[in-house]
């Protein structure tokens, strides 16, 4: 059974453009999305044409500066964007926020130069990023990474190691590289844009994995990758600071899919609850199944709030970390809830791979361990109420 197309969602937008933006994504996604999603993550297909679309109609550089290629968009309108999108299929929105995040070193911390070189194709241009920081042995701890590049005689670098769980690997055009410089820990970490057709850059066999099937993750092999030193991002040593300013956006962008993969749960369960009869009688009279749907709905409708408040901080520029860190967590913990509810409401139909609610459910999972488990983000919140002092 294909996905229905999720439901209009009631949006407060601060301009026409992002309202007429809004109209342009939910019929692309009900068009170009929805009608081959259920089939294509069955059968673990990556949607590489859509991402090439998704490019071509301004929709993989809206938070950045159109200067570049960018779509001037403010988060608080990015980020409803990837809700719509993830309504519809997960693959496609956890896309765009992937590859947003691989961009963003680029755009925050690129010279001129690295800018104009580089963002309009990133942006605008039909290419596809991919971020590397975690690895087989630091994953939480990013900062003990092991992937090391070496400058030879003042001029490339040379990047050897293995980076773990990239999404887009052995797809993308390029690659945001965070590796060691310098001495152990976070000031010994520079980021590095590595081309996808590097020589000595390989990918391993994809994961196999519970959910999300189309998206492919796996790790990346770097075999004495050799890059200028103008493909360097900020200053040698900066990168673990990088890492973790675009983790704090990204979170964002996981906390919005989240929303979105809810919703469509909830629209099924809805759907269903009206039309499946049971005691002579649709099951949406029964008080009990009525209060799980009420319960469902108010999960959603907070972690939207609590996603655009942050996004609104991040927006006029205020620190916005700890609001990142409480969406990330409080969004997909209600998207694991709302998923396993909706499985519940369509009861033995649900648990089967002819209704999306049960894929919806196995790809709820990976939003609570993706861009920094939600063990985590309770580390964070904790550390933002404490103080830094605290461990």
């Amino acid at each position: 059974m294909s996905d229905r197309a999720p439901s209009p969602v009631d949006r407060s937008l601060p301009t026409d453009e992002a309202r007429e933006l809004m109209t342009l994504v939910r019929d692309l996604a009900r068009r170009e999305i929805a009608p081959a999603a259920a089939e294509e993550e069955a059968v673990g297909r990556f949607p590489r044409e859509l991402f090439t679309l998704l490019s071509a109609s301004g929709l993989l550089g809206l938070p950045y500066d159109s200067a570049h290629g960018g779509g001037d968009q403010p988060y608080e309108v990015y980020l409803q964007v990837l809700e719509e999108l993830a309504a519809v299929r997960l693959t496609v929105g956890l896309g765009v926020s992937v590859h947003t995040l691989a961009s963003y070193p680029l755009a925050a911390y690129g010279t001129d130069a690295q800018r104009a070189a580089h963002l309009p194709a990133m942006l605008g241009g039909g290419q596809l990023g991919a971020y590397c920081l975690s690895e087989p042995s630091s994953g939480s701890d990013a900062a003990s990474l092991r992937t090391g590049a070496v400058r030879e005689g003042g001029g490339d670098w040379v990047i050897t190691g293995t980076k773990a769980w990239i999404t887009h690997a052995g797809l993308a055009d390029f690659y945001t590289v965070l590796a060691r410089t310098g001495a152990a820990g976070a000031s010994g970490i520079t980021a590095f844009l590595v081309p996808g057709d590097a020589a000595g850059l390989s990918v391993a066999a994809p994961e196999r994995k519970m959910g999300l099937k189309g998206s492919p993750t796996a790790q990346v092999h770097f075999d004495g990758v050799r890059i200028p030193d103008a493909r360097r991002i900020g200053d040698e040593g900066q990168g673990f600071a990088i890492a973790l300013a675009a983790l704090d956006s990204g979170r964002l962008g996981i906390a919005a899919c989240a929303v979105g993969l809810a919703q469509a749960a909830l629209d099924e369960a809805v759907a269903w609850a009206k039309g499946r009869r049971q005691f002579g009688r649709p099951i949406a009279d029964f008080q009990g199944l009525r209060f799980l749907l009420a319960d469902m709905a108010t999960r959603i409708e907070s972690g939207r709030a609590l996603y655009l408040a942050a996004a609104r901080c991040r927006d006029a520029g205020r620190p916005f970390g700890r609001q990142a860190a409480m969406a990330k967590l409080h969004c997909t913990d209600a998207a694991m809830q709302v998923t396993t509810d909706a499985v519940q409401v369509l009861g033995g139909y649900g648990y089967t791979a002819d209704f999306p609610v049960e894929r919806y459910l196995r790809e709820a999972k990976v939003l609570q361990i993706v861009e920094g488990t939600n063990q985590i983000q309770r580390m964070v919140i904790a550390r933002h109420l404490l103080g830094p002092e605290t461990r």
